[in-house]
């Protein structure tokens, strides 16, 4: 009955998880559609308070359809492994993400419209790596090691030198998802899949 009710929860995140990702690819369809007007009216723009709503809208818009083709998979995959091994604080960790991660760009980053939702992948991608080394259980320390061994070499997306690519949103995301595997660590451990909790 408990491990029932656990497949529940783990199944509603994962369809919470595929709904996310086709509401990007509905926005994207608007963006499109709209001459990307939307990245203009909604993207994170660095140190302008009319830039600053892209702190909450950059990870939901992108500059084409192949930006969002490069972000689906790393998001399908982080975001199931988060789906199955995290118990608790999910919506806490995302928010650490996105609102330090974007924060950060919005204080530090260059002067552009920053979009896209590649800090969030790199945002998970510190969480998962961080977390399986400071709560060192079997179900976390697998989770980094799968992430780590399928897309460990995207860590060098925290440096700059690739023309129009955020680096900032790289490097400011994985520092904020590795921040939220530290802070919140007592919240999301517990490594066994009959503690996930109705959230």
């Amino acid at each position: 009955m408990i491990v029932q009710r656990d497949m529940r929860v783990v199944l509603a995140r994962l369809a919470a998880l595929s709904l996310f990702v086709g509401a990007l690819w509905v926005v994207q369809a608007l963006n499109w559609a709209t001459g990307y007007q939307l990245n203009l009216a909604i993207g994170l723009i660095p140190r302008q308070i009319d830039g600053a709503d892209g702190i909450i809208g950059m990870p939901f818009l992108h500059g084409s359809a192949a930006h969002l083709m490069s972000n689906t998979p790393p998001l399908l995959l982080m975001g199931a492994l988060l789906a199955a091994t995290a118990t608790r604080a999910l919506v806490v960790v995302n928010g650490i993400i996105v609102i330090l991660g974007g924060g950060l760009v919005w204080l530090f980053g260059s002067s552009a419209i920053h979009v896209g939702a590649s800090g969030l992948v790199f945002g998970w991608f510190g969480f998962l790596i961080v977390r399986g080394l400071v709560d060192r259980s079997p179900v976390t320390l697998g989770a980094a090691l799968v992430v780590g061994f399928l897309y460990g070499s995207i860590i060098w997306g925290v440096l700059p030198g690739q023309p129009g690519v955020s680096w900032e949103a790289h490097l400011f995301g994985a520092l904020a998802g590795a921040t939220a595997a530290v802070v919140i660590r007592t919240h999301v451990h517990a490594p066994r899949i009959r503690n996930v909790e109705r959230r």
